[in-house]
């Protein structure tokens, strides 16, 4: 079990971290902007996590590998912009591969440590939009768990698929496996087809 979090986690943080500096270097901040990004986008969810669940020192800060992958892919990010922009929506799309891994490896991480069915999806949800919210406000934008396309509600569904697995004592890896694919599969079809949640109006708009 703590090998395959490990593995999640650090995948996760990967695509996290390369999602935020693409970020970062299309508002053309210098490379320690870009590469502060990268690191708070990939790991703060997971920071959150431990602290809640009182893994003390969190992972992300005691464990040199997630730093030197945030570090890796930031740097990737910055001189190797023009090559990954060639792909189609790379920051969606590297969003949610960071999202399907870490809701998935919150909640696996949740469940070791004791936690109920409950509160193990709930924290395996935030661990997703965790990081995603911190870049976002550091890039001064409106997060994007509060306008995207089912962000939230994927990364739960994820989570949720791992703590069913837990529940009827089935393989771990077969269900992070499936969590994660749920996850990023409703992600990205919620993007391509315009799927949302409602929104709230204004006084003056009107009714839909």
């Amino acid at each position: 079990m703590q090998m395959l979090v490990l593995t999640l986690d650090l995948c996760g943080t990967f695509a996290f971290a390369l999602g935020g500096a693409m970020e970062g270097v299309r508002r053309r901040l210098d490379v320690f902007g870009v590469l502060v990004v990268a690191f708070v986008a990939s790991s703060f969810g997971g920071i959150v996590r431990d602290l809640l669940i009182g893994a003390v020192p969190p992972a992300a800060l005691l464990d040199w590998r997630y730093l030197a992958v945030s570090l890796a892919a930031g740097l990737m990010a910055f001189f190797c912009s023009s090559l990954i922009e060639r792909l189609r929506s790379p920051a969606r799309v590297l969003d949610a591969v960071g999202l399907a891994f870490f809701c998935v490896a919150g909640a696996e991480k949740a469940l070791a440590f004791g936690l109920g069915p409950l509160m193990a999806a709930l924290l395996g949800m935030l661990t997703g939009i965790g990081g995603g919210i911190v870049r976002d406000v550091l890039l001064a934008q409106v997060p994007a768990v509060l306008r995207s396309e089912l962000y939230a509600l994927a990364a739960l569904a994820g989570a949720g698929i791992v703590v069913a697995g837990e529940l009827l004592r089935l393989p771990p890896v077969l269900f992070a496996i499936a969590g994660a694919l749920a996850c990023f599969c409703l992600r990205m079809t919620a993007i391509r087809r315009g799927w949302k949640l409602p929104t709230a109006g204004g006084p003056g708009d009107p009714p839909a």
